[in-house]
């Protein structure tokens, strides 16, 4: 079944437009996920919305948002209100600006999003607009209302596609200075410095989504399915902290075990060819 999109609109550059679709690039649906159950029972809790002050429950008909504006005093929105909020990002994704991607700090990237043309008659616009993005290596700058609140998106050519991410405001994002002023300035001495810069070049390598799992969620399909089974539940036993408590001595045993690693490898696969051929022969002969 195809997803839904999330939202419909125009893509406007100046004076090209198209209509395209919005769809959400990430997805949790696979995650295990759990009810919370009436032990003595055995059903499923259902969670109930209710009146404040009476206690009473509230029917979906009767809810509404509201806005404090005094203390227990309330001014109510109605669904219909919100929607029609007069801006012009609700129903469209107009580009501001062109930045280069390197100018985004990526602790304002959010949620992503795929847009794609909503139809045939969109998908010149749309790809003049995604072309011309790539032939100039620019990410665009745009708002959209999406949720019922104003997104700043950031958009990014990918594939056939574009690639919309949301970013956070500058509000949103928490100052460094807050965290990091506490921490002392370090001297860092150059034999340590060379011993750790060793260790980060043999583990150098590329990120490859594939070789990363999410071992949590494997441990509690592990569990469950023990459960089920009538097993004993899977133990994991705690980390044990190092006993190493001299940092250069550490360096240099992490550094030693990288380089013994690399020097056993190729010598056990060059043995292990002889014998692999040796079986080979002795099988035609026996024949």
């Amino acid at each position: 079944m195809a997803p839904r999109p999330t939202w419909k609109g125009l893509l406007k550059l100046s004076l090209v437009s198209c209509a395209v679709e919005l769809f959400p690039a990430t997805s949790t649906t696979e995650r295990v996920r759990f009810h919370i159950i009436n032990r003595k029972t055995g059903n499923r809790i259902r969670n109930e919305i209710v009146d404040a002050e009476t206690g009473d429950a509230v029917e979906p008909d009767d809810r509404v948002k509201g806005f404090e504006f005094a203390k227990g005093e309330y001014l109510l929105l109605e669904d219909e209100e919100l929607d029609n909020v007069a801006l012009d990002s609700t129903h469209a994704i107009d580009i501001t600006e062109f930045v280069p991607i390197d100018e985004i700090d990526r602790i304002y990237l959010d949620e992503s999003f795929y847009i794609v043309p909503q139809d045939e008659t969109a998908q010149e616009a749309f790809a003049v607009i995604r072309e011309a993005m790539c032939k100039e290596k620019l990410a665009a700058l745009a708002k959209l209302v999406i949720y019922r609140r104003e997104r700043l998106l950031l958009l990014q050519p990918r594939g056939k596609g574009l690639l919309a991410t949301a970013l956070r405001y500058n509000t949103e994002v928490r100052n460094e200075k807050d965290y990091f002023d506490d921490i002392p300035n370090a001297k860092v001495p150059a034999d340590m410095l060379k011993l750790a810069t060793h260790i980060l070049e043999s583990k150098q390598g590329h990120f490859d989504p594939d070789k990363f799992e999410d071992r949590y969620e494997i441990a509690l399909n592990k569990l469950i399915d023990a459960k089920r089974a009538g097993k004993k539940p899977p133990i994991v036993s705690e980390p044990t902290p190092s006993n190493v408590i001299n940092l250069m001595d550490a360096l240099r045993r992490s550094a030693k075990g990288d380089r013994s690693n690399k020097a056993v490898k190729p010598a056990a696969r060059k043995r292990a060819k002889p014998k692999r051929a040796a079986s080979r022969k002795k099988v035609r002969r026996t024949g």
